[in-house]
């Protein structure tokens, strides 16, 4: 960070919980040492929001961004989350219907904060649906959510060090991360154990998880993800792991 964020940086895009292996990092040390040359601050919430507390102003950012449907919401809606002081100085991008309060034939002047940046008619249907999750997740307990997940995610880690051939990505169990686990197993293709995985009843997501510079450092092709959250039991985790062995005595 020290290194990467230097006089000339105008923004920092940092993910607040990695969507490959879990991690969370220092958003504390790196929000202070982007403000302290002058830059703003992008958080990607997407895999953060719905398994942690947050506080923007705790966090520091500048803006966040999460989006519906990993937080049981609907597909197709996100937020946006800005600085007060910071959206003012930006003019919108978009433009449509009840983003504006006045316009001429010669200019158009802005409505008030948000609506300048929601130009048209919006996702009425997800909107909806992402309030109604926003409030389910609200009313639980964020901090039992944290705990479960990762007593989940560290049963299955400890489980998958019994499997000869099986590398876990980012397994560094004392760095803060979340209910997610990546890996593979020699020789075999992320796809396939998907696949056999899945007409197991379990439902993973295979390849580069949009990260395909993560899978180049490592000189992979992609992972097996298995994710966590407030709805999986200790006893899904068994169940995993026993759909796991019979995919490697399948795949040899």
């Amino acid at each position: 960070v020290e290194r990467a964020i230097g006089p000339r940086t105008r923004i920092v895009a940092v993910t607040a919980m990695s969507n490959v292996t879990g991690y969370m990092p220092p958003i504390d040390a790196i929000v202070e040492r982007a403000h302290a040359v002058g830059a703003v601050v992008l958080l990607d919430g997407a895999q953060y929001v719905s398994h942690h507390p947050t506080d923007v102003a705790a966090l520091g950012c500048d803006f966040l961004v999460f989006s519906g449907h990993k937080m049981c919401g609907p597909t197709g809606i996100g937020v946006l989350y800005g600085r007060m002081s910071a959206l003012e100085e930006m003019d919108p991008f978009l433009f449509g219907g009840d983003m504006i309060s006045r316009v001429t034939l010669d200019g158009a002047v802005w409505a008030h904060i948000p609506e300048r940046f929601e130009g048209g008619t919006p996702n009425i249907a997800g909107a909806i649906g992402l309030g109604a999750a926003a409030e389910f997740l609200m009313s639980a307990d964020p901090h039992a959510i944290v705990d479960h997940e990762r007593r989940l995610s560290l049963k299955l880690r400890r489980a998958l060090q019994e499997f000869d051939g099986l590398t876990v990505y980012g397994d560094t169990t004392d760095a803060p991360h979340g209910g997610i686990v990546s890996f593979n197993m020699d020789g075999l293709h992320p796809n396939d154990i998907g696949t056999l995985l899945d007409q197991q009843g379990i439902a993973v997501r295979t390849g580069f998880h949009c990260a395909q510079p993560f899978m180049d450092h490592f000189g992979i092709t992609g992972t097996v993800r298995a994710s966590f959250f407030l709805y999986n039991t200790e006893e899904e985790v068994d169940t995993f792991v026993h759909a796991l062995q019979r995919v490697r005595d399948i795949l040899g």
